[in-house]
This record gives structure tokens, sequence and C-alpha cells, in this order.
């Protein structure tokens, strides 16, 4: 069994965790990097350099701080032969591609790691030790934040202040912290990003086991009719399982929340209070938040009964009465968070009552008492007034208490969207999702015949050739070729009908009046044809006309008007909007956003997250939505969003949706002026469902071998229980009891663009699949190779499990084009050692390590 590299040997450690520092520079920004480094008391080699006196340094600095006005090349080649492990840039970056070590920057505010005394950075003073890491783009954000956080005594693990991110970045930096077992919380202040994928998949294994709050600063300028950035920025950040915040306030609200209030399981929350007014309050605050509130549970009930008034244990806030003693409110609050499925979060609402000055009330006391027990679900207080002892005391005991409803309502809010972003982060769709197969060669047809004829818009009847192609009904269509021909058109189709002109040029057709609806005979459809000609003639001289559409009318009472668009982001690619349909849906502004692909949760959480979705269920003049029919198009469309990378925007308004269905009435494509194939536009790599296959095992088992899934974590630690200890110190190279759940997460939710992991899997005894052998591939980002470890369940040893494993993981590292594979195995561990030689791997000891052999196999011989 091999192991992947250990968080001390990772390759940013001299970054950092260096030995030694260098500053080198004339700019006045050396001074004060060099000063701030000798006052944070760095216990390592602290040296300081001119920008031409490194022709003879006592030795390689482990990290060197490069504050020149000019471009750093000739000092960063000069670094890079000295063998220096990384470098900041306070000023500008590069101009010319070269030899050089990583580095931070350009324009970079620098390193602080106050655990190390390390004070890299142009920012003082340097924070104390903590939880928290910082890492952004913008000086003036790090030192906003680092002055808060000396205000109310938050100490920090890092700050990582990455400037203009043209090196090291977002992703290196992530992947350094999610391994980093001092980091809690991640603050992200976002400017650009360069790599969506990598960026993506760094956040999500950060924030599978720490709280990760993002802000997006500076933004993009928007395309023409594109999505709204900070919508898009949300909506991709969601699917890493990162909560995004609009403001330093907020972002500073969450982090107070998330990392003090233990994660919601599920969306039910119980108000307790002692009064009806201030639990109407808080209730009316939740509901502000979209949030509604469930009556307690029947055990929950019959669990109260003793403990509140008669008929109020079965209603939602729980009313304690104003005679109930101080400790009452602990003593329900205790039971509701104690109770297994009575509630997901308790909110405990307290009656300002008179105490000594500068000492916890009695119901402070009671409840930081009661909720030190161990407690299935977070708990959040209302503790009104200025009660600042008692919000203290609460605070010491982890929970989160502020002085009005409003702010606790706030409060629960972050904690329902948190779980929803992390549900979202666990979903990873394949590349195909529909069950039948689309008819991608119509689609094929249709976009060339428009790239033959020099368009890179389709007409309307185009658009309703590709949706219907993926299985979106559309409405009934005739195209006529002039105002003659509209008549014959419309009695085909049966009137009343509508009639559009058809024209590559016009997604708005309205504008300019080109759509007619309610005729309602032959004659009426032919003169609306000639007023429509000489209209859109005079308001849209350029827009080249062939024709008109005639289509059935669909009846609006029976129907809401929904949109949904593809777009492009200039940072995440491609997107899919969902929301209010119709003529005024720019006005009204209503879009939700998501990335492709899509699954039905996907689709149907994309729907919730719209303004228009309370209106879908029915109200007064509006229909009831099939909500099945209306998810399944979305996933439809986003499967044409990850068939067609070259289908540049994509507009369906409206999308008729009611009690029956969906129909689309209205449709307009963009298309690249060239093919193109691939997944490069997804921000999110799809799940490689293609890799799949069916294996029999020499004993004559079958088992499937595929790339492991998220759903696959209980197994995984099935897996893992059954394995030897000796087995375990073998693949880890320690002693490890059990997989801690971050533990899991991080090695069943992966990134298949950066790392891939094959499991065998196959029905247990009670027909539960099983793991039984895994093999994992962690790519090298700087390099064509990757690192391998693997493993077999131990009693399924000698039925060559695992080199069936081993050879699928060469395979797929040879697909991809890796030109080597590596792995490190303990100098004692003679069965491995046997068995790479077998695979042909070629064995060295290990540079650093005399207990380890390094395992290597070319891939190109």
């Amino acid at each position: 069994m091999t192991a992947i590299l250990p968080f001390q040997r990772l390759p940013l450690a001299r970054l950092f965790r260096p030995a030694s520092v260098a500053v080198i520079g004339d700019d006045p920004a050396a001074a004060s990097v060099l000063a701030n480094l000798r006052a944070g008391g760095f216990a390592g080699a602290i040296h300081a350099f001119a920008a031409d006196q490194l022709d003879a340094p006592p030795a390689a600095p482990d990290l060197a701080v490069v504050a020149t006005i000019g471009p750093p090349d000739a000092v960063l080649a000069r670094l890079a032969a000295l063998g220096t492990g990384a470098a900041i840039l306070t000023g500008p970056a590069p101009a010319t591609p070269g030899a050089r070590p990583r580095f931070l920057g350009g324009h970079a505010l620098g390193l602080m790691v106050p655990g190390l005394g390390l004070n890299a950075s142009l920012a003082k003073p340097m924070p104390q030790p903590g939880p928290l890491a910082l890492v952004g783009q913008s000086r003036g954000f790090a030192r906003a934040v680092l002055d808060h956080a000396a205000a109310h005594g938050l100490g920090f693990s890092h700050v990582v202040g990455l400037g203009r991110n043209d090196d090291l970045g977002f992703t290196d930096t992530l992947d350094w912290l999610s391994r980093d077992p001092g980091t809690s919380a991640i603050l992200l202040e976002v400017s650009r990003i360069k790599h969506r994928r990598g960026f993506l998949s760094a956040a999500r294994a950060a924030a599978r086991g720490r709280v990760v709050v993002a802000i997006r600063t500076a933004p993009d300028a928007p395309a023409p009719d594109a999505l709204p950035a900070d919508a898009v920025f949300e909506a991709a950040l969601r699917r890493a399982g990162i909560l995004t915040v609009d403001g330093l306030d907020a972002m500073l609200a969450a982090l107070g929340t998330l990392t003090r209030a233990r994660p919601l399981d599920g969306e039910r929350i119980v108000v307790v209070s002692a009064t009806r007014a201030l639990g109407g309050l808080v209730a009316r605050a939740l509901a502000g938040q979209g949030i509604a509130l469930a009556p307690p549970t029947e055990d929950a009930a019959q669990a109260l009964e003793v403990l509140v008034p008669p008929g109020n244990a079965h209603a939602n806030p729980v009313i304690l009465g104003d005679d109930a003693p101080p400790n009452r409110l602990a003593e329900v609050a205790a039971a509701l968070a104690g109770l297994r499925g009575a509630a997901d979060a308790v909110i405990a609402v307290h009656v300002p009552e008179a105490a000594a000055p500068g000492v916890a009330s009695p119901a402070a006391e009671a409840l930081a008492t009661a909720m030190a027990m161990p407690r299935r679900v977070p708990l959040l207080a209302v503790w009104p007034g200025e009660a600042g002892a008692d919000r203290r005391r609460l605070d010491a005991a982890g929970i989160p208490a502020f002085p009005t409803p409003e702010r606790a309502a706030a409060a629960a809010g972050l904690l329902v969207e948190h779980r929803r972003a992390r549900q979202a982060a666990r979903e990873l769709p394949p590349r195909t999702v529909l069950s039948a197969t689309p008819d991608r060669e119509s689609v094929r047809r249709v976009l060339a015949v428009a790239r033959r004829a020099g368009r890179t818009t389709l007409t309307e009847d185009e658009a309703f050739a590709v949706l219907a192609a993926y299985g979106i009904p559309t409405v009934p269509t005739r195209v006529a070729r002039d105002a003659a021909s509209v008549a014959a058109a419309a009695a085909a189709l049966g009137v009343p009908v509508v009639l559009k002109v058809r024209s590559p040029d016009l997604p708005h057709k309205t504008a300019v009046g080109g759509v007619a609806l309610e005729l309602e005979n032959e004659a009426s459809v032919r003169l609306a044809a000639e007023a429509m000609t000489a209209r859109v003639v005079r308001r849209a001289p350029e827009a080249r006309l062939a024709g008109f559409l005639v289509q059935r009318q669909v009846g609006r009472r029976d129907a809401q008007e929904l949109a949904i668009r593809l777009g492009r982001d200039p940072m995440f690619g491609a997107t899919i909007g969902f929301g209010a349909g119709g003529t005024a849906s720019a006005l009204i502004g209503d879009r939700s956003v998501g990335l492709p692909p899509l699954n039905l949760p996907l689709a149907a959480e994309l729907v919730r997250r719209s303004r228009i979705a309370g209106l879908l269920d029915g109200q007064r003049d509006r229909p009831v939505v099939d909500r099945a029919a209306l998810t399944e198009v979305l996933v439809r469309i986003s499967q044409l969003a990850v068939d067609w990378p070259d289908i540049a925007a994509l507009d369906v308004n409206p999308l008729m949706a009611g009690p029956s269905g969906v129909m689309a009435v209205d449709a307009w494509i963009a298309i690249d002026p060239e093919p193109a194939t691939g997944t490069a536009h997804l921000a999110i790599a799809p799940y490689p469902a293609e890799l799949e296959e069916t294996a029999r095992l020499p004993d004559g088992r079958s088992a499937t071998l595929r790339p492991i899934r998220p759903e696959d974590a209980e197994a995984h630690a099935a897996f893992f229980a059954r394995l030897s200890p000796e087995d375990v110190r073998r693949r880890f190279f320690a002693s490890i009891a059990a997989l801690s759940a971050e533990q899991i997460a991080r090695m069943t939710q992966i990134d298949y663009d950066r790392e891939m992991a094959f499991i065998a899997a196959a029905p247990g005894p009670d027909g539960t699949p099983e793991t039984l052998g895994v093999v994992r591939l962690v790519r090298d980002p700087a390099a064509p190779s990757a690192e391998f470890a693997v493993v077999v369940r131990s009693d399924l040893k000698g039925l060559g499990l695992g080199r069936t494993l081993m050879e699928k993981a060469i395979a797929w590292a040879r697909v991809e084009g890796l030109q080597s594979i590596t792995g490190e195995v303990l100098a004692e561990n003679r069965p491995m050692i046997r068995f790479v030689e077998r695979l042909g791997f070629a064995l060295a000891r290990h540079a650093d390590d005399p207990e380890l052999l390094t395992a290597r196999l070319e891939l190109n011989r």
C-alpha cells in the first residue's frame, strides 16, 4: 500500500512554513516588510539584500519577498537558480516568461502566519493566532478585516494577500488551508480568478470540513444580455458549499454565526419564547428570510406538555407564559435540542429582567448550563436590551446571542443557506443525465446550416428544432415565406394564431412590432403580415427578414409565463438562469442562476431560489405549475448546454407553464462561428459516468469499477473499518482507528480534473453495495504526473482485485496524457514492493526518508 504526500511535505510548504526568509529590493516596501518580519518574532533566519546583491547569498531562502519598482524578472531568475522555494511580489509581476519560483502577486499584500510569528507582508500589526484564515486580493479589504479582528479579539491562522493573482492564487492557497488542522474558517475576498475549475475544486475541498464565506469585489462589467455577475458568483460558490455575502458586515455576521453554531441537518426551526409578542416578532422575521415555522412533531409536543401551558406544546412559537420560572426557557430549549427529530435548530427568546450589573442573569446561566450537555442541533438566543453580560455568557457557552429578533432570524437564514450550499456541493451530475438520448445529429445539422449561411444566430423555428431534439415541448409552428402564404399556414394550424416576423437578427421581436396576437381569421393574419413588414423595415432596417412564423395561440389564462436562459460568464463559463417570463421579465429582474450540468435536485433548487417560486403552486388568478415538468425541462436545457459548448446564448421566453405541463412559445439561440467540443466551458467537471465498467474478478465474482461519488461516504467508512491495523499503517504510514467525517468527505467528494479515485463495488450479503477496494491518483499541478495509492479490503487479498484497480488507473492516466505515476512504499512492505514491480514500477530509495521507497512507472514507454 502507498500513501499520498503528508501535509508537511506538500509543494507549498516552503511558502507557508518557511525556515528562512529573504527580503530583496530597494523599494520602500522592502523596508516595511523587513521591519514587520523582525517585529513578528519569526524564529527562522531573516536576510536582506539589494536587488543586485544576489550573487553569493549564504543559502537559498525558502521564501523571498521581492520589492522592486520595475519588473522582477532578473531577481526571480536568480532565485530559481539558487533553489528558492517561493516568492512574494509586492510590486509588478514578471514581464516575460522564464524560470522562476512560484510566487504570490504581483502587487501582493503578502503573507502572515501568526502561529509562526511570520509577517512577510506590508500590513501591521500582525493579528493574534487563531483558527481563521483570510485570503483575498485587495490590500484595503484585508486591512479593514484585520482592524475589525483586532477590535474583537479574533485570531488568524493565515492571512494571504494574493494581489493580482498572477501565479499562486486561490486554488493553491485553498488546497493548503483545506489540509491545515489549525484553520477552521476561511474568509475569501475575490476580484478575479484565472482557473474556474481549479478554484471551485479547491473551494469545495476546503468547504467540506471548514466554514468558508466569500465576497466578490470589483466584478467585471457584465456582457450584453449576460446573467448578473453577482448571481453567477453566488451560484458557482454555492456548488462548492460556500456561503456568499454582499458586504463586510454580512461577512463578519456570517463568520460569527457559522463558526459558533453547528451545521443544520434539516430546516425545521422551533422558536421558544416567554411572551407571544416577542415570539411573534421572531416568526415574522424568519418569514422575511423565507423560513416557515412548522408545528413541533408529536413526540416533541408530548415531551413539552409537562413544561408549557396547556395547548402551547403543539404551537410554533412555543409560548412559555409570563409566570414561567427563569430556568424554564433552558428546560424547553434543551428538551427540543436533545430529542431526535424534534427540531433542526432552536431559537430561545428571553424577556429582559433585572440583574446585577456585569453578572449573568439566572436565565442566561441556566441556558448556558443546559446547552453544555451534548445536543443534536444548534441553538440561537434572542436576548434583548442592555444584556451584555448575558450575551457574553452565552457566547462563551457556544450559543450565538443576538439583541434583536431580526438579527437572530438573519443568523438562522445563514444557517439554512449554508446547509443548502453544502447539499448543492454534494450533487455531481454526470455528463449525460437524460434517460432518453437526444437527437444530437438534428442539432448538428441545424447549426451547420446557420454557419454555412454566415449566421451566428438561429431563426426561431431553427431554435425550436434544437429544443425539440432534446424533448422540450414547443408550440406548433409553421413557416410562411411571405404575407401571401400566412393565411394557409393559419388555416393548417387552426385559429386563433400568433404571427411573428422571422429573422435571425431580432431576438426581441416585440420591441420592433414583430409580434401580433389573437388573430382570429385568415384575413386578419394576412393584413397583420403586411402591416408587420412595414413596421419592422421601418424600425429595424438592418435586420434580415426571412418570412413569417405562424403559431397556434397558447391560452395564457391557463399558464404562467416563465423564462430560461443559457449564457456565458467571463469568470465561470456556462450558466443557466430561471425566473419570471414575458415582456416585463427584464424589468422584474427575476433570475435565479445555476451552473450546468443540472440534475433534478439542482433544477428544483434553481426554481426554489427564484422570486416567482412562491407563485408556482397557484395564487388567485395564477394556475398551478407542474413542477416536475418544469424541472425536467431545466435539466434538458442544461444537457443542451453541456453537449454544445458552441451555443453562446439561449433564451426561452416565454415558457408557458401550467398544471398540464410546459411549452416553449418563443426561443432564440446564438452560436459561435466555429464548432466546439469538450467540457472546458463548464466550471464544474461532470461525474465521469462513461468510465464505469463491470469486471469479473479471478475468483469469478463480478464487481463494478467506477469513479468514486459523494454518496459512497458511508460505504467508504465501512470499507476502512474492515481494514486490518497493519493494512491501515501501511496505507497511511500511521495508526488510525477511524477516519473523520472530513477525511471521508475529502476521499469521496473529489474533483475529477485534479484527481481520480476508482472503487470496486459489489452487493453485500444484504444487497447493499460494498466497497471492496480503491485506487487513487492525485495529479501533480506542476507536471504531467500523478501520485498513486491503492488498498484492498483485508479479507479480499489474493483475488487480483488490486491489480485490476491499478490497471484501470494506469489506463486512465495514459488517456489523460500523464507521463508518469509515482508512489511511496514502506521499505518493510515486501508484498507491496513485489506488487508494484510486477506492474512495471521501478523502485528507488526515498531522497528524504530512509524508511521509504519511491515507486515510479513511466507511461510513455
